[in-house]
């Protein structure tokens, strides 16, 4: 009885050290897939009156809201180009 609970707890113990190590690993790729997705150049730029860039990488995209914002220009946000495509053609 008492090896059966000693052998018990070692499974359980063994599984957790698993799903450890797989939460682990699902979040590093997690992060890497949402870093990628960042590099990738489809962010835009809008204002309250229209795209005022597209096809940039996020950090271009920052730089470029900053220019901007620097002109007092006013509705500024970074979306992916598809939302911007769907805003412009009113979907």
């Amino acid at each position: 009885m008492k090896e059966e609970k000693e052998e018990n707890q070692k499974l359980n113990e063994s599984q957790a050290a698993r799903k450890k190590k797989n939460s682990s690993a699902a979040k590093s790729v997690s992060a890497e897939n949402h870093l990628s997705e960042l590099a990738k150049q489809r962010w835009s730029v809008v204002t309250f009156e229209s795209r005022a860039a597209s096809g940039l990488t996020y950090d271009e995209a920052v730089q470029k809201l900053d220019e901007l914002r620097a002109e007092n220009k006013f509705g500024l946000c970074i979306i992916t180009d598809e939302a911007a495509e769907r805003v412009n053609n009113g979907k």
